[in-house]
């Protein structure tokens, strides 16, 4: 991923550097649990620890030579080990350390994004409290439909990402998995116990089974969940960049002292951050697409999922850690406009509450059907002439033969959209 889009943390997580570390310490893991069952000599292990640095320079410049990144790394090794570095790599296979270690990076990386999230999640409960009763136009295909709540909106989004948690804590637990197991996954020449004496001191659960790789359905769905929580945010993105645009403007993404909305436009306020969002999703649900396809390997594993796995698993995770920060302080600092809110609710003159008068008159003794029609014919009027819903109404004989005049304005009453509010957070926020 670009620099434009990493952030130090994740960044560190996926650095080439970070990686090494990570084979270097199971390499020695591996010589401490081959030491512990007499595999090896128990003093092997403290002179590979006094002797062993990684230098990535050097790795490039064997690997030139050997066209392969492990035997480049363990050969690195040996030539600072001396004879102890004949018990390097015992038994091993190549994604014995390197499924292993990205086990280790991908459960770092998981746990970075989860406290991410679930600070976004807390941000999004805060400001549904603080606007649970900002009334605003609830929109269906783009028209007004009936009043909402800005915080009934916010707490949606609460909600959604609390499920996408759900998934992430899940699918977490299940790349946290790491194999020694050789070659084709036998344990030809090290034993299980060393394999479960590795993982247990990196944090990772040993896998029950495994090829020469970890099966790759456990990164497709860690892939699938980065993607999903992806679509959270381009959902809430998109919504804060329909309310941004000119004709809405109700909210609107924070906007800098000093920063500039287009290099042409001194008055432009462009929601360039949301859109940003929403273009990183779309990178998010291709490299999920690409982890599903990396899932049927050849007979106990080809390498045709090693190269793309290089790009889309730090990409993916970088890209969301990314989103995640970005959308944290758009909602925390969104700027809201309860009277812009107001002009957008009164500027349909009165067509929004054209279902409680229907009801009103059903209640009434009125069939259906007719008083859909009836309300429908008034409003297709004011549709065309602007002529407020209400006037119609009350100049309609077939209207205040059923309602009077108080029970006809009472169906215009805002507050009454409001009354179950409260009930519906309490649900959420239980």
């Amino acid at each position: 991923m670009i620099p434009r889009y990493t952030l130090p943390e994740m960044g560190r997580i996926w650095s080439d550097s970070h990686k090494l570390q990570k084979m270097l310490q199971i390499e020695l893991l591996s010589c401490e649990g081959a030491a512990k069952i007499g595999l090896i000599p128990r003093t092997v292990l403290p002179k590979l620890k006094k002797l062993l640095k990684i230098n990535p320079e050097r790795i490039a410049q064997i690997e030139q030579k050997t066209k392969h990144d492990v035997v480049a790394f363990v050969s690195h090794l040996a030539e600072q080990a001396g004879e102890a570095g004949k018990y390097l790599h015992y038994g091993m296979t190549s994604s014995d350390v390197l499924d292993t270690a990205l086990g280790c990076q991908m459960t770092e990386a998981a746990d970075l994004l989860i406290a991410r999230a679930a600070h976004l999640r807390k941000i999004l409960a805060h400001q549904a409290k603080r606007h649970a009763k900002i009334v605003m136009m609830g929109r269906t295909h783009g028209v007004h439909a009936e009043p909402t709540t800005l915080g009934l909106k916010l707490a949606l989004w609460y909600e959604e990402v609390g499920r996408d948690l759900d998934r992430f804590k899940g699918c977490r637990d299940r790349v946290a998995v790491g194999k020694i197991s050789g070659a084709v996954g036998t344990f030809a020449h090290l034993p299980p116990k060393v394999e479960q004496f590795i993982c247990q001191k990196l944090g990772l659960k040993a896998a029950k089974i495994s090829t020469q790789v970890i099966q790759r359905d456990r990164h497709a769905e860690f892939l699938s969940v980065i993607a999903l929580v992806g679509a959270t945010l381009e959902k809430i993105a998109t919504e804060i960049r329909h309310l941004q645009r000119t004709e809405v403007r109700e909210v609107e993404e924070p906007f800098e002292e000093g920063q500039k909305g287009s290099s042409a436009m001194p008055h432009k306020r462009n929601p360039v951050r949301c859109e940003r969002v929403s273009g990183l999703a779309r990178l998010l649900r291709g490299n999920a697409v690409v982890g599903m396809e990396n899932v049927a390997l050849w007979h106990e594993r080809d390498i045709s999922h090693s190269s793309v796995e290089r790009v889309i698993l730090p990409d993916s995770c970088i890209a969301l850690d990314f989103m995640l920060y970005e959308m944290s302080d758009i909602i925390e600092r969104l700027l809201v406009y309860p009277e812009r809110m107001k002009e957008n609710i009164e500027s349909s003159g009165g067509l929004i509450f054209s279902q409680r008068v229907l009801l009103a008159l059903v209640n009434k003794g009125m069939v259906r059907d007719d008083a859909y029609t009836l309300v429908q014919s008034h409003a297709m009027r004011t549709w065309k002439e602007k002529i407020p819903l209400k006037r119609l109404l009350l100049a309609d004989p077939r209207v205040l033969n059923r309602l009077s005049h108080s029970e006809l304005e009472e169906c215009f009453d805002l507050s009454y959209y409001l009354k179950n509010v409260d009930g519906i957070l309490r649900r959420v926020f239980k």
